[in-house]
């Protein structure tokens, strides 16, 4: 979408662009005019260098032949040094007109160097005659150089002339230039100015003509604004506003029958409260009708009928009670030594129940019914299809931060494949009965009430058994209780 922020933008960077543009270009004109400017004036200066350094030479010498001591000789060498460095500069002011004249000049350069060099010879030697003919030819030399550097220097002028009348005449076309571009560049303004100006004022002109429309009753009229900004938004918005007001009757009907159905909802969840609480009377009602018959058994002398009884009572309050909070370990031991009391008195000899439990481990709270389903499946799956009956094993271990219950049978055991379903959660039907319900049943509780996976494992092969391995940890999250509750 084009926005309004962004055409602003856009305008913008094109006026910015256009000035970035004109002023690299005036930049870049000045930039080589005051190199070329820079390069005629170091012209002068190495040519005017030049004669300065042939004269300091010639006074030097003759300094020289007039006393010459080490420091005079000193003053020359270093005089040649400086005129040696000279040469080399003018050298590089070489070009296609003045190539002749150049060479010339640094030919009478080594010339005069040579000549000083005789001279201080013919001295040091003691030849007065000969150094003094060669003192001369080097002045004389020296005013060669200084004639010819006013030659080079006079027809630098004139090559110079002719590149500071171009310039004259190269900034008077870019006055012209700069005019005719402020001319452009405002024709281009306006225009931009005008097309944005108008994609801004058109759609609203469209959107305020569907406003009058609308407030003069007419839901009918769709509204379109051709535009890619906030306005065709805005516009956008404003027809779906349209839409809502011819709906706003419909969706208040619904509303209206959404509520009538929310009112017969809860007078059906009302009646299935009251039906749930008549469902528990029945329970209670057999709970008390076991604990008067464990008194009546008693009474009569039926000692071990009256202890089944209070142990399918106490197993039938425990189940009424405990399935919705968390008890401790022990309680469930108590439970389950209540349940397999049962068991033994109906398999007698076939039903061997072993318990090795650490009594430290029996205040850990633990879903209420976790182990009571497990050690049914055993005695289901592992005890009833035996002629000779089995064993059940039943193991609590403290393992430092978790408490380890193991439940193991003789029984007949499972495939890895029987395990891996199991444990993924799926009904298993074996020897006319069927696994599964319960299991998942204590696993996904126990997730519940811990907030940890993976707390139950199963360790079985075919012929030799199975072991079901539970984890619980001794410390877990305050309020996880409350919530497994309320799940």
């Amino acid at each position: 979408m084009m926005t309004i922020q962004k055409k602003i933008w856009i305008l913008v960077s094109v006026v910015l662009l256009i000035m970035g543009i004109i002023w690299l270009t005036l930049t870049s004109y000045n930039q080589k005019t005051q190199e070329k400017s820079n390069d005629i004036l170091q012209r002068y200066l190495r040519m005017n260098e030049v004669t300065t350094a042939s004269q300091q030479i010639i006074t030097n010498l003759n300094n020289y032949l007039l006393d010459p001591t080490a420091n005079h000789k000193q003053q020359i060498e270093k005089s040649v040094a400086v005129i040696e460095e000279v040469q080399q500069d003018v050298a590089e002011l070489r070009n296609v007109e003045n190539a002749f004249s150049i060479t010339n000049y640094i030919h009478l350069i080594d010339s005069l160097i040579e000549t000083t060099n005789r001279s201080i010879m013919f001295s040091e030697e003691q030849e007065m005659e000969g150094s003094t003919n060669e003192f001369n030819e080097a002045n004389r030399i020296s005013m060669y150089i200084s004639e010819m550097t006013l030659t080079i220097l006079d027809r630098e002028l004139k090559t110079s002339n002719r590149f500071y009348r171009g310039i004259i005449k190269q900034s008077e076309e870019l006055k012209k230039l700069g005019i005719w571009l402020l001319l452009l560049i405002t024709a281009v303004l306006l225009l931009a100015i005008y097309w944005f100006s108008l994609s801004i004022t058109r759609p609203i002109h469209q959107l305020t003509k569907a406003a009058n429309a609308l407030s003069q009753g007419s839901f009918n009229q769709q509204i379109e604004v051709k535009s890619n900004d906030e306005i065709a938004f805005l516009a956008k918005t404003f027809d779906e506003m349209r839409v809502n007001i011819n709906d706003l009757i419909v969706e208040i009907q619904q509303k209206a029958q959404l509520e009538h159905e929310l009112q017969h909802s809860k007078l059906l969840l009302k009646e299935s409260q009251f039906r749930s609480l008549q469902n528990q009377i029945n329970p209670h009602f057999l709970f008390n009708t076991l604990n008067t018959l464990s008194k009546k058994a008693y009474l009569d002398g039926a000692e071990e009928t009256s202890d089944l009884i209070v142990s399918v009572a106490g197993l039938l309050r425990y189940n009424l009670k405990r399935i919705d909070r968390s008890v401790t370990v022990f309680e469930e031991v108590v439970v389950l030594n209540q349940y397999m009391e049962i068991q033994k008195a109906r398999f007698t000899d076939r039903l061997q129940f072993k318990s090795d439990i650490d009594e430290s481990c029996l205040d850990v709270k633990i879903p209420g019914l976790t182990l009571q389903p497990i050690i049914e499946n055993a005695v289901i799956h592992a005890i009833e299809p035996e002629q000779d009956g089995g064993i059940i094993w039943f193991r609590i271990k403290n393992d430092g931060p978790w408490v380890i219950i193991e439940i193991e049978d003789s029984g007949q055991g499972m495939s890895p494949k029987k395990v891996e379903q199991l444990l993924k959660g799926h009904i298993i039907p074996i020897e006319g009965h069927s696994t599964g319900i319960g299991f998942q049943n204590v696993v996904k509780r126990l997730h519940l009430f811990y907030g940890i996976e993976d707390l139950v494992t199963i360790e079985s092969r075919e012929g030799r058994g199975t072991k079901v391995v539970i984890q619980i940890p001794r410390a877990r999250e305050e309020g996880n209780d409350d919530e497994a509750s309320n799940r």
